[in-house]
């Protein structure tokens, strides 16, 4: 990892997704969270003043930038819930099977580099009748922006730790072997729209990947 991935990128994610456009999507999804949540790609904890008790028992957090993590210090010690910081990436799920009620993932499927294992890794640890909540930018429905993202995202990755602007994650959630049950997405406002058209919603494991 370089002196720019391990130490700029951190700080640089965590203002981009930080702003207040994308801080009131979490607020849509973070708060439905319940029982013993696993989320990808935790970063700074930038989700964890959304998380409440006593609908939450506690947060294992993962993700691969222990750097991230050492952000979230004020963040993490004010959290009304217990947090386990686990510094794996998304594909290494180092939990049992059906031990999670709740996975959240969050702006955290464009940067994992094989987001279909890292799903499947989310399947196998949710227990029977627990939720995948998500909130994530992707794929804009709009050719033109869709022109725009595909020139601009290798430059993108470079710059933003691994994003990729335009993953389709619908797609994805079903290769990764979710059923969506809830879909809504917009483009946020006061973002470019080649990073802001995000989806977020919520899906059950089981689907035929």
């Amino acid at each position: 990892m370089s002196f720019y991935e391990k130490h700029i990128v951190p700080h640089f994610i965590n203002c981009a997704c930080g702003s207040k456009p994308i801080m009131k999507q979490r607020e849509k999804v973070v708060p439905r969270a319940s029982g013993v949540v696993l989320e990808i790609g935790i970063g700074t904890g930038l989700n964890l003043p959304y998380y409440h008790t006593p609908h939450v028992e506690k947060v294992i957090g993962l993700d691969p930038s222990e750097e991230s993590w050492e952000l979230a210090g004020e963040r993490a010690a004010a959290a009304e819930v217990p947090v386990e910081f686990i510094g794996l990436p998304g594909e290494e799920i180092p939990l049992e099977d059906d031990s999670v009620d709740t996975v959240l993932v969050t702006y955290a499927l464009c940067t994992i580099p094989d987001p279909v294992t890292a799903l499947k890794g989310m399947s196998r640890v949710l227990r029977p009748g627990g939720s995948l909540l998500f909130c994530e930018h992707g794929l804009a429905p709009d050719a033109k922006v869709v022109k725009w993202q595909e020139r601009i995202n290798p430059i993108w990755r470079r710059i933003a730790g691994g994003c990729n602007l335009h993953r389709d994650i619908p797609s994805l959630l079903d290769q990764g072997g979710f059923a969506v049950e809830e879909l809504e997405s917009i483009y946020i406002p006061s973002t470019p729209k080649l990073a802001g058209f995000n989806s977020w919603g919520r899906a059950i494991a089981g689907a035929t990947a």
